[in-house]
């Protein structure tokens, strides 16, 4: 929005030229961190003041880290402050005509309507599943395939009415299976190795990225500051690929795909940084407010979207390790106390507790030595993420 009245300022006085700075994409995206910044830290009590209020206090399970029981009744749901955060800040600074940020907003949105749902279930309604998993899972299977079927399809084009011309041709065509080369799946440290996934490959691939990012994010987001710092620093990563593939000079100089339009993605990276450490001003410990299922799912699902646009999908399973990691954990959990109960009539575990951070607080680290500790790893993973822009 301010990008359009800086320009039309610049049509009413050439001595109003200083707001050319404005149509610097870096400038904007610096503003944009600040922007949500301030908005998070001076709207951050009155939010956490209003849930206190409704009531709207966290549930700890008697099972669970028996330390973790103080929290009970701390206000949950704060993923609220992170979504206008981001909302309001990226809607100040972006170009409004870029189809890229658009998306990324509705699905972050989508995202953070069901966990929105979910939490609303939980925590006011009493309902201790909330929304069942079926439930859950359709709807974020829904949000991420129209995602994908959207993507597939604009990565390469410039306009929303070449995406659909685009798709009526594929579906006369008998749905063809040829997408251009830069829809392939990039391999990150190597130059010339890429995969051709054709339409449904893309868009198979696009949804397990969107909708594993959602869900992963939500199962790290157990501690105080444990989810939200890695997603900073991988949101922020993520920005610069978007920088680089969106510029011709950048992209061609360090062999990435060309995507028009992919650059002004970083100017939402840099609100969900500014968001997400205004968020960390109350969640850190002690916490004084949780995320809950509305900021978890729907920072999750925009990382996704935003690593399929700029063809970073393996890098971002890199970065975000410890998101992974954490989801890796209650699977082969789940997996194993299954199929031991199965085979041996009694359910066996691998670790102490799933997710993975609950096994460490078992093994007696300290929740802080958790999530520090989970904070350099991730420094470290998106280190060697950006590695790859030059080392191909």
């Amino acid at each position: 929005m301010l990008l359009s009245l800086a320009s039309w300022l610049q049509t009413l006085s050439p001595d109003l030229g200083f707001f050319r700075v404005f149509q610097y994409i870096t400038f904007r995206a610096v503003m944009a961190a600040m922007t949500a910044l301030l908005i998070g830290l001076a709207f951050g009590p009155w939010v956490i003041r209003r849930l206190t209020e409704m009531k709207i206090g966290q549930p700890i399970r008697e099972y669970g880290v028996k330390e973790h029981m103080s929290k009970s009744g701390t206000p949950t749901m704060g993923g609220v402050l992170i979504l206008i955060s981001i909302g309001v800040s990226t809607l100040l600074w972006f170009d409004w005509s870029n189809r890229f940020v658009w998306i990324v907003m509705v699905v972050t949105l989508g995202f953070g309507a069901i966990g929105w749902v979910d939490d609303w279930r939980k925590v006011v309604q009493k309902n201790p599943e909330g929304m069942s998993s079926k439930e859950k899972y359709f709807w974020q299977s829904v949000i991420g395939l129209v995602a994908a079927l959207y993507l597939a399809f604009s990565v390469s084009e410039t306009s929303n009415l070449r995406v659909v011309e685009l798709f009526i041709r594929w579906v006369q065509s008998g749905f063809s299976n040829a997408l251009p080369p830069k829809a392939d799946l990039m391999v990150p440290f190597v130059k010339t190795i890429s995969y051709p996934l054709g339409v449904f490959g893309f868009i198979i691939l696009t949804y397990f990225v969107i909708v594993g990012a959602s869900n992963a994010v939500n199962l790290t987001d157990g501690l105080d500051g444990l989810a939200i710092m890695p997603v900073v620093m991988v949101g922020s990563a993520l920005g610069v690929f978007a920088y680089v593939t969106g510029s011709s000079v950048y992209s061609k100089y360090l062999l990435f795909p060309y995507i028009p339009g992919a650059g002004e993605l970083m100017i939402f990276c840099a609100a969900m940084a500014g968001a997400g450490l205004a968020f960390l001003w109350f969640n850190t410990h002690p916490a004084q407010v949780f995320m809950g299922d509305v900021g978890a799912l729907s920072l999750g699902g925009a990382l996704g979207t935003i690593a399929v646009i700029t063809r970073q999908e393996i890098v971002l399973g890199i970065m975000g390790g410890v998101f992974v990691a954490e989801a890796l954990s209650v699977m082969l959990q789940v997996g194993w106390f299954k199929f031991t109960k199965k085979k041996y009539g009694e359910g066996r575990r691998i670790l102490k507790m799933a997710p993975l951070h609950h096994h460490f607080e078992k093994s007696g680290w300290k929740e802080t030595q958790v999530v520090v500790r989970f904070w350099i790893i991730t420094m470290l993973l998106c280190l060697i993420g950006l590695a790859s822009l030059k080392l191909r």
